[in-house]
């Protein structure tokens, strides 16, 4: 049907019924118009994510060397082949091709002579023979656990009637058959070393010939828990009276679900705590009402305004602008880059330094910045830099205002690490009180190294009711 057949005879039509269908035409011109107008934005919409997701693909890949990423998720290029050493190592006399340095105190010497000549059978004194090689042998002895057997009297007096039970040595009380190392040895081996419940018992049985169940493992886990409580305890009251504190976080997994957990640091301390949210409640809660001098974090938001002054994580900030640098900004990151370098090098004498001549070092870090921020990048990277610098510029040099405190916050990175292997290796937690007991192992483990205390021991001095606090 062509379109003149499907016109109407309008010379049929009242005046009524043709400003009916001029009306009827018009909104249908109306609404094509509406949907063109949608169309157009739409396909504006659209042309604006292409060049968005282009300009994306155009862009470096964040790595562990240009931004937060963590370093397990980083792509590592391969070493080079390392040269084969040659010669002995000093201490090891006479061992070819190296080895490790003589113990100091061996258990026991062996001295291997010559009694003939294997040549002629010549017999050989002492004095026709010098040393030809020192070496040492290493081995374990078998590991066995050392069963204590308690026998109990109680007496009943011919007197009274009464029963008296003997007492027993401190350590050799009723319950459970664990002592405290047995139990020091599992809370190391499953908290540091990240050893499943399955995996600890058979280690027990096959290394130390000792059967634990995985319901003993568990139930030895929840009767250390108060010693580190107490312990925990301890340290947080130190922390509240710490004038800098250093913090950071890192997700963790409780029965399937994402929670946090907190770190919270200084050259004396660390507490660890583990909660279901990464708000600044977490801190206000830890804190309780103390508020520290400086503070040390990244940008996070809910890691500012907990303290008098704030140190930024200049770590972080030279992170991001090596990702500007290679996103494409020529103008802002690679000037920023070169002064935050320069504050590092500064750093690393800032304790040598005079109040004076940390004072004009900061000012003109401060002049340069100014220049810098006088620069109007064109990148989108370097104009988001500027935005930022902007707002914290003021705290980027405190750690020149404040030499103990370090210009980035490694230390509560380092501290985290720990918690970011554990997670992957177990995949997290089953409950509440496991998660509570990590961070407490963790709180008294970093605590005890700023004392040149080991993990071990740390533990095992928990157990036995010995602070890993320093006095003061």
């Amino acid at each position: 049907m062509t379109p003149q057949a499907r016109r109407p005879d309008l010379s049929q039509l009242s005046h009524e019924q043709k400003d009916a269908l001029i009306y009827a035409l018009l909104d249908r011109v109306d609404a094509l118009v509406a949907e063109v107008a949608a169309l157009r934005a739409e396909n504006a919409a659209l042309k604006a994510r292409v060049a968005e997701l282009e300009a994306k693909l155009n862009e470096p890949p964040k790595t562990p060397g240009n931004s937060s990423t963590p370093p397990s998720k980083g792509q590592k290029a391969n070493r080079d082949a390392k040269e084969k050493r040659q010669g002995p190592r000093a201490g090891s006399v006479g061992r070819k091709g190296g080895g490790r340095t003589l113990a100091e105190e061996p258990d026991q010497v062996v001295t291997a002579t010559a009694a003939s000549c294997r040549h002629c059978g010549t017999a050989l004194a002492g004095g026709d023979q010098v040393l030809h090689g020192r070496y040492d042998k290493i081995d374990l002895p078998p590991v066995r656990p050392v069963v204590t057997r308690v026998e109990r009297y109680a007496g009943c007096c011919p007197r009274c009637g009464e029963v008296t039970v003997a007492p027993v040595p401190e350590g050799l009380e009723e319950g459970s058959p664990f002592g405290p190392g047995v139990v020091a040895a599992a809370l190391y081996l499953r908290f540091v070393h990240a050893i499943s419940y399955q995996r600890l018992r058979r280690l027990f049985l096959h290394l130390f010939a000792l059967s634990v169940s995985e319901g003993a493992l568990d139930g030895m886990f929840r009767r250390a828990k108060p010693a580190f409580d107490g312990e925990v305890g301890a340290i947080l009251a130190r922390l509240r009276r710490s004038r800098v504190v250093c913090s950071d976080e890192t997700t963790v997994r409780i029965d399937g679900r994402t929670c946090w957990n907190w770190v919270f640091q200084n050259d004396a301390v660390v507490i660890h705590v583990i909660r279901k949210t990464r708000a600044a409640a977490v801190v206000a809660e830890v804190l309780d009402g103390h508020r520290p001098a400086i503070w040390v974090s990244d940008l996070y938001g809910g890691q500012q305004g907990h303290a008098d002054g704030w140190q930024v994580c200049l770590a972080h900030q030279l992170r991001d602008c090596k990702y500007a640098i290679e996103a494409g900004d020529a103008v802002f990151a690679p000037r920023m880059k070169a002064l935050l370098l320069r504050a590092f090098v500064i750093a690393r004498r800032r304790h040598n330094l005079a109040e004076s001549t940390r004072r004009e070092y900061k000012r003109r870090l401060d002049r340069d910045l100014d220049a810098i921020m006088a620069l109007t990048p064109a990148n989108p990277h370097g104009k988001r830099l500027r935005k930022r610098y902007a707002k914290v510029r003021s705290h980027l040099f405190t750690f020149l205002e404040h030499p103990e405190v370090a210009p980035d916050n490694n230390g509560s990175e380092r501290e985290l690490r720990p918690t970011a292997t554990y997670r992957k290796v177990t995949g997290g937690f089953r409950s509440d009180w496991g998660a509570d007991l990590f961070a407490g192992i963790k709180s008294v483990i970093g605590t005890a190294a700023r004392n040149g205390i080991d993990a071990y021991a740390a533990i095992l001095s928990t157990l036995s009711g010995k602070s890993v606090l320093s006095p003061g």
